[in-house]
Parts: C-alpha cells; sequence; structure tokens
C-alpha cells in the first residue's frame, strides 16, 4: 500500500459516525459567500492533496540528492564538460540532451517541452522552447511546479517547485535505437491540480522500460497558475486559446512526442495517455478536446469520474450557466485580483498580476477568501480548448474513439462530497429512491455510517461515471475495459476495513513497490504489481491487456457488465461487477437530479 493509500485510509478510519457536520446543500446556490462550502472544498482538496504529497515529498528528496531547486525561472543549460562515455544522447528538435544508463534501463530527466511559462508568458499557451548549444544534462529532474507547501495557507511554495517547470523525463530500454518504434506511454499525475509532481520514485518508469515500453511523465502547471480567467486576459491575444493552461501544456507535450519520440526509438503512432485522479481528468478531457486529436491511440484513466460536476469545467465568463459551477471563471479571477489588492479589470489590471509572485499566485494553496468568495477555478470552458465536458461529449458521441481501460479502488475516499451524521440523513439525499439505497447500502440495518458514506462517495464520483464511460465508448465501437481495485496487503486489512483507498494502486501499476516510505513488500504485493504492469503494457501495446498466462480480462459489454477486480487477496478475476446493484441506484439518481453535489 502506496504511502498516499495510507493517509486515505487513516482519514477513512477517522470518519466516526455520527460526528460528520459536511452535509451538501442544495447545488444550485451560488457559491460565493458561503463559508460551509469552502469547509467541504478545502476538506476535498485535502484528501486530493494528501494522496500526492508523498510523491511529491519522495521526488522532492530524489532531487535534492543530485541538484538545487530554485523558484526562479532557470535558464537554458550549454553543457560543454565531456559525458561519460556509456552516457546515451538524442537530438531532440531544440537540442542535444545527455541522459544516462543504468543497468538495461536509459532515462532522460528534466527536458523541457516548452518555454517557461514566466513574466509575460503567465496565462498564455505553453511557447516552443529556445533551441540550446552543445549537449544538455538530461541526468536530474526539473522543479516540479509551483505549489503550496505542506503548510497550507503559509504563504510559501513547496521547496524544489518553481513557475519554470514545464519538463518531462523519459527511460527507455538501453540501446534503442531511432526508428526501433517502442510503444509509448504518457502518465499524467494527479493532486486535484493543484499539486503532484511527474517526478519521483514512484512514479519511475523503470519496470515500463524492462517490459519494452518508452515511459514519460510530465509536469504540468496547477492551480491558478494553471486554471486562470480575467476579463483582459480574454480579450488579449484574441486567437489563443484561455483558461484552462494545464491542459495546453499537457497537449503541448504530446506534440513534444509527435516531434521527438522516433529519435528515442518510440512509436507516435502508438501512444497511451494514462493518469490517475486529475491525471485521470484529465484523460478523459483530452478524449474530448479537438486539439489533442490524433496525438494518442489509447488511453487509461484511473479513478477518473466521468460524470460532470467533478473537476470538469467552470464557464469562464457566464454567471449561473451551469448548475455545478454557478460562478464564472472570470469573476472568481476578480476576487483573487481583489484580494491582492488589485482593482478594475483591464490590461493594466492583468499586468499587475503578471507581476506578482508565483509564491502570492499560489497564495498557500488557498482555494476560498474568508468572506467565502472562490478565488480558483479549477478547469474551464472556454470553448475553444475545452468546448465541452467528458459527458456531454459520451451524450452526444464525439469523444476520440480509441481502446479504453477505466476504473476505480473499492474504498476511495471517506467522505467530502456525500456527508452525512447518520444513516437516515445518508438515505435520504437518495430521495425517492430511498428504499432502492437502503437495499443495496444497508440491507440488514447492520452496517456502519463510516462503510455507507465510503461506498457511496466511491460509487458515485468514481465507480459509476467508470462504467457510464465505458458505455459510452462500447456504444462507439471501441473496446473498453473496466478494472475495481481491491487490493489491501493482509497486514493492512485491519485498519482499512473498508477496501483499497484513494491512489493505492498507483504503486501496483508502476510495480515500484519499493520507493513506498516504510512500507513493507511481501511477494504477494510483488505479485500483484507485476500483474497489473503487465495488463497495463499489454494494453499500451496491443490495445488489449489480456496476453499468455494472465488472468482474461474482459471486454466491457453493457448487457454482460463484466470487468476485471484485483480482489482484496490480489487475485484478478474478471466476473460480472460485484458492484452492480449499488451502480443501478446510483445511475437512477444520477438521472433523476438527486444526489447532486456543487461542482468540485
Amino acid at each position: 500500500m502506496s504511502y498516499e493509500g495510507h493517509i486515505a485510509g487513516e482519514i477513512m478510519q477517522k470518519q466516526e459516525p455520527g460526528k460528520s457536520n459536511l452535509k451538501f446543500s442544495d447545488h444550485r446556490v451560488t457559491e460565493a459567500n458561503s463559508t460551509s462550502r469552502k469547509r467541504r472544498k478545502s476538506f476535498i482538496a485535502l484528501w486530493l492533496i494528501a494522496a500526492i504529497l508523498f510523491i511529491s515529498a519522495s521526488a522532492q528528496e530524489t532531487k535534492k540528492s543530485g541538484t538545487e531547486q530554485s523558484s526562479t525561472p532557470a535558464t537554458p543549460k550549454t553543457v560543454v564538460n565531456a559525458a561519460p562515455a556509456s552516457a546515451p544522447t538524442v537530438r531532440t528538435a531544440s537540442g542535444i540532451v545527455r541522459g544516462v544508463t543504468d543497468g538495461d534501463v536509459s532515462s532522460f530527466k528534466g527536458i523541457p517541452y516548452a518555454a517557461p511559462p514566466v513574466g509575460d508568458k503567465r496565462w498564455r499557451p505553453p511557447q516552443p522552447m529556445p533551441a540550446w548549444q552543445g549537449e544538455r544534462d538530461a541526468s536530474k529532474y526539473g522543479a516540479d511546479c509551483a505549489q503550496a507547501g505542506r503548510a497550507r495557507g503559509s504563504g510559501a511554495i513547496r521547496e524544489g517547485t518553481s513557475e519554470d517547470c514545464l519538463s518531462l523525463n523519459l527511460w527507455k530500454p538501453a540501446g534503442t535505437k531511432p526508428g526501433a518504434k517502442l510503444p509509448v506511454m504518457v502518465w499524467i499525475h494527479g493532486g486535484a491540480f493543484v499539486g503532484g509532481s511527474g517526478s519521483g520514485p514512484e512514479v519511475s518508469g523503470e519496470q515500463f522500460a524492462k517490459q519494452g515500453i518508452l515511459l514519460m511523465t510530465i509536469n504540468y502547471r496547477l492551480g491558478r497558475l494553471g486554471h486562470f480567467a480575467f476579463p483582459a486576459l480574454s480579450r488579449e491575444h484574441p486567437e489563443e486559446p484561455k483558461g484552462s493552461y494545464a491542459y495546453m501544456d499537457q497537449i503541448a507535450a504530446l506534440q513534444w512526442v509527435k516531434k521527438n519520440i522516433a529519435a528515442f526509438g518510440g512509436d507516435p503512432d502508438n501512444v497511451t495517455i494514462f493518469g490517475e485522479s486529475a491525471g485521470g481528468v484529465s484523460v478523459l478531457s483530452l478524449l474530448t478536446i479537438p486539439a489533442a486529436k490524433g496525438l494518442f491511440h489509447k488511453a487509461i484513466s484511473e479513478s477518473g469520474g466521468g460524470r460532470d460536476g467533478i473537476l470538469t469545467g467552470r464557464p469562464i465568463s457566464k454567471e449561473n450557466a451551469d448548475p455545478y459551477y454557478p460562478v464564472s471563471a472570470e469573476t472568481i479571477g476578480i476576487n483573487f485580483a481583489r484580494k491582492h489588492g488589485i482593482e478594475g479589470t483591464d490590461a493594466a489590471a492583468l499586468a499587475r498580476l503578471r507581476a506578482l509572485s508565483a509564491e502570492k499566485i499560489v497564495d498557500g494553496g488557498q482555494e476560498s477568501t474568508p468572506e467565502g468568495l472562490r478565488i480558483y477555478a479549477g478547469p474551464i470552458l472556454d470553448g475553444k480548448l475545452v468546448v465541452e465536458t467528458a459527458e456531454s461529449a459520451y451524450k452526444a458521441g464525439r469523444q476520440a474513439r480509441v481502446p479504453l481501460i477505466i476504473g476505480s479502488n473499492s474504498a476511495e475516499v471517506p467522505a467530502g462530497f456525500i456527508n452525512a451524521s447518520s444513516k437516515e440523513e445518508v438515505l435520504s439525499l437518495f430521495g425517492a429512491l430511498k428504499d432502492e439505497a437502503k437495499a443495496v447500502y444497508d440491507p440488514d440495518g447492520n452496517a456502519e455510517l463510516a462503510r455507507m458514506l465510503t461506498l457511496v462517495n466511491t460509487d458515485k464520483v468514481w465507480a459509476e461515471p467508470a462504467r457510464l464511460t465505458a458505455r459510452a465508448f462500447a456504444a462507439k465501437g471501441a473496446p473498453a475495459y473496466i478494472y475495481l481495485f481491491s487490493y489491501v496487503p493482509a497486514a493492512m486489512q485491519e485498519r482499512l476495513r473498508f477496501g483499497a483507498p484513494h491512489a493505492s494502486e498507483i504503486a501496483y501499476v508502476f510495480n515500484n513497490l519499493n520507493a513506498r516510505r516504510g512500507a513493507t513488500t511481501t511477494p504477494k504485493d510483488q505479485e500483484v504489481a507485476r500483474l497489473m504492469n503487465t495488463y497495463w503494457v499489454n494494453f499500451a501495446k496491443t490495445g488489449d491487456p489480456n496476453g499468455k498466462g494472465l488472468s482474461k480480462w474482459p471486454v466491457y459489454h453493457p448487457k454482460k457488465d463484466e470487468i476485471m477486480e484485483f480482489q482484496l487477496d490480489g487475485t484478478p478475476v474478471g466476473k460480472p461487477d460485484p458492484k452492480k446493484a449499488r451502480l443501478d441506484v446510483i445511475e437512477k439518481a444520477a438521472k433523476s437530479g438527486v444526489l447532486q453535489t456543487r461542482g468540485h
């Protein structure tokens, strides 16, 4: 169990029946001036951040051992010293990079895929990276993107982070020659779009490379640097997309792949994108963003949801245009400017915003003012880059037609989206479906409140939306595969009584169990990691996760409703979805408009 899984589990066990005061009110009430909503938002942000803090901290420690990081922009490196004879070099469109070979894997880290997004490039689409002379050292990770530190609200950004952060890392089998056409996988990290990192031991790509994959991880702009709108910004450069600069960065990284990956031995026509949490949301968004079309050919979304209302897109300028996001992104930008003493909405106000330090933009990770005014927008529907949500694309059949793996963990979070202080209160949230909800969540009347809240939150936010997504892909003739990750190591089962928490599958997917701080690895852990890593590798190679010696993973068909469950004991079993009855009730609730919450 990864460290972020431990944290989610700790939160789960601390959820006490009868003690929750976090019930959501009607989602149609305006977001502004709501302190209770601010607290709920903070709760959700905290567990999402908890799920990535260890990865970020590990990455920070890894970087410290080899290089110093700064919050100030770095200048392009020109390497003039002689490289070791075994150091691999590759010529990219911007210049030569020099990596490291360790055993049978070569790695290249900290390669910039775009110019530093600083100064007048802040809140602009990523710009081309200037060429450099000589060999650029690619043996160490670059800075993570600017984000709040562990002490939320402190006003400082986390050590090792910077606004100059648009870099990527890749691993490949040593000796791979240009034109080898290895399958490419691009990992998009999670962190609620406000934290996280594409570096660190838990998401390093050695094990993928050992199975013949060219594995790449990326950084992308976070928080207000990654999602921001302001009236003067909307008027500036009208030909450019606005709002979700994080998605623009992800697309720029995929364009870098198309242009450069063949030189590393990768196949630009066989690219799989995959990500978890906000990274999984990003995958689903890229499947519907026109500018991303043709840049990848398979997709994996881990705990990425799929229905509207969870990191899915706020209107850029229209108020009360979306029931989940009634306050526009531009209004939120104005709120943030005023918090920092910047009045007006003209070009002069925008210039003052761009003059703020990265630390002031990050603002300790604060997403609302003490008065309850929102100051962080999250993903934005600008009508040019992001033209619709994933759910609206599914309903119209406009998503990309590519093979898909999608799934969730058995006990993602203890609360935060649906909250209540009693079982009766939970069931009452289902409205006319109350009796049906009781039949699936508390059939004998003996269910614990904490367990019920965990299952309802997990099913509503992740499991049922994953099924919705798989059905949409199947309807379009694209193969879809659903997984349920339920594995909890035997030593942790008493502590994690309700199942596998959010992000706990990542170390198994990457087969990097030894990267987990303080965790003991058992032979069963290693077997589960080997199996999951192999299923993901097979899918990247062929579009089908199945292979010799593996339990059969059934392709999803709505009438059969079959999935692959990595069971509590680690055994992978293809079978009818054991959560079907619960998900059917959640689907009815989604269609009838009950059990709704404000957008996150």
